[in-house]
């Protein structure tokens, strides 16, 4: 079960407000998204029981009841009974309240549902923003205008009837993009499409239907597009962010082209970069909502942001917040030739650090000895774990970044100094399997394993590590090497070629 909570204030009466929304049989005349609208057997709107058979813009039908509606509390619930979306057991309700400064409305709209494990994001993302939060933004347009139609059937009493003519005023909201999107396909765009799980062979460049944004969405034409071993994960199934047919990538740099009409800070010709879901970055335009957006300056090129964003962002909670670095701790970092390694190295010494890295070959070793390193490893050369005890003097390591995983893992752990901590956030030789935690007892052992959305899922948690990685940036703390550069019809090479360790630093594609 999943619940969708979404809240905003309309600058308007709450009996203005409620007089269109207590209309179980009206949603067609403000919501974008609806086409038309009856009451099964013409029962009265208002009745608890009644059902609405309703047609979506795309031509889809649905059918909702009404369990409960209350003119004192100006509260309704409804459940779907039939629908062309697995939305299974969807229950929702409408509250209002006054606000007390001023007279305006505060309006919740919630909802309870049980999604398919592999559509939950997306059918979340489709209940918050197309359905609610469009909502939303027609209700307040349409009392802005103060010339919405309104039944006879459903008008309250004059004690709150809303003010203004009552003629049909013409619609300014364009429809969501989810539910009406087989109204527009004359506008396409090409992206990598994966219609099945697998290797980089199921990477397809298609051409795909593009509609307009919706309200809280913007159109992002993209420069540079970020390749992450993330990437791979939700291209063989093994994440199950990507469903099918889907776009992988969540990381890209571009320009916005056009705004929903809910935007506000964001304009056309604004450069913007993002490193978050949902998917869909390996395209050549895509609609993106707009709350994870990251404004770039004139000092921050796209290539960089579209390169760096993600890998920045990781390594500044792996570095700050997952265990925070001090002068004079050995920091251990697996693969440190890689993009998120060769940040986690240059990072880890500025913070006064003493770093040893590992790698996978001596051209790779040369790489992060001009980084910074104070130590390199060659995997094929000595075991690294002794190497490192060697190293410190048979203290072992404080912290160790491991995004290797299962060739690495149990090393890591013989590496690690009493109280150490290990960091496991991939695992690109494979899973690390099962272990017993009670072995980590003999040296008060730490591990973590960290979810990237965790520390970026909000505007609020990811601002500090965009800020403290540009900062870095600009301190010159890091410097991102010029990034590999595949076209994207050749997205398949670059998972190849990542896969099997080829490459140093960062790979882009370009649209």
């Amino acid at each position: 079960m999943v619940e969708v909570r979404q809240s905003t204030i309309i600058d308007a009466p709450i009996e203005e407000v409620w007089a269109i929304l207590r209309d179980f049989n009206g949603h067609d005349r403000w919501h974008p998204a609806i086409a038309s609208s009856e009451i099964d057997g013409g029962e009265p709107a208002d009745t608890v029981g009644a059902v609405r058979h309703f047609r979506l813009a795309d031509g889809g039908e649905l059918r909702e009841q009404l369990l409960a509606l209350s003119d004192k509390d100006r509260r309704l619930s409804y459940c779907l009974l039939e629908a062309p979306l697995p939305l299974m057991g969807y229950v929702a309700s409408i509250r209002l309240k006054p606000v007390t400064d001023g007279n305006a409305t505060f309006w919740e709209w919630r909802s309870e549902f049980h999604p398919p494990a592999h559509r939950r994001d997306e059918l979340v993302k489709l209940v918050a923003e197309d359905i609610y939060r469009a909502g939303f933004a027609a209700i307040r347009d349409l009392l802005r205008r103060r010339d919405f139609p309104m039944p006879t059937e459903a008008r309250p009493s004059k004690t709150i009837m809303p003010p203004g003519p009552t003629d049909i005023a013409p619609r300014s909201i364009p429809a969501p993009s989810i539910l009406a999107s087989s109204l527009r396909r004359e506008e396409t765009t090409r992206a990598i499409l994966v219609e099945r799980y697998g290797g980089p062979d199921v990477l397809q460049l298609k051409e795909i239907a593009l509609p307009p944004p919706a309200p809280y969405e913007v159109r992002i034409r993209h420069t540079v597009i970020g390749v992450n071993f993330i990437d791979v994960y939700c291209r063989t199934g093994f994440f199950d962010l990507l469903g099918l047919p889907g776009v992988p990538g969540m990381e890209a740099a571009g320009i916005i082209e056009a705004v929903g009409s809910a935007i506000s800070g964001l304009s056309v010709g604004d450069r913007v970069a993002y490193a978050c879901p949902p998917v869909g970055a390996y395209a050549e335009r895509r609609n993106m909502t707009a709350d994870l957006l990251v404004r770039l300056s004139d000092d921050i090129s796209d290539e960089t942001a579209a390169a760096s964003l993600l890998k920045g962002v990781t390594a500044s909670f792996l570095l700050h917040d997952i265990h925070t670095v001090r002068p004079g701790e050995v920091v251990l970092i697996h693969a440190g030739a890689g993009g998120i390694g060769q940040l986690l190295v240059q990072w880890a010494r500025h913070l006064g650090a003493t770093v040893i890295a590992t790698v996978s070959s001596d051209d790779k070793a040369r790489i992060v000895e001009r980084l910074g390193a104070h130590h390199v490893i060659v995997y094929s050369r000595e075991d690294f774990s002794e190497a490192v005890m060697r190293l410190t003097g048979g203290a072992g390591a404080n912290v160790i970044y491991d995004a290797v995983g299962a060739d690495t893992f149990a090393g890591s752990l013989a590496a690690l100094a009493v109280r150490g901590h290990l960091v496991s956030f991939g695992q690109a030789s494979g899973p690390v399997g099962s272990w017993d935690v009670g072995r980590f007892a003999s040296r008060s052992i730490t591990l973590s394993r960290p979810n990237y959305a965790h520390y970026t899922d909000t505007p609020e948690k990811l601002a500090p590590h965009v800020d403290r990685f540009f900062a870095a940036l600009r301190q010159r703390a890091v410097r991102i090497e010029q990034p590999v550069a595949y076209d994207l019809a050749r997205a398949a090479d670059a998972h190849r070629d990542l896969e099997a360790r080829r490459t140093s630093g960062a790979l882009v594609l370009l649209p």
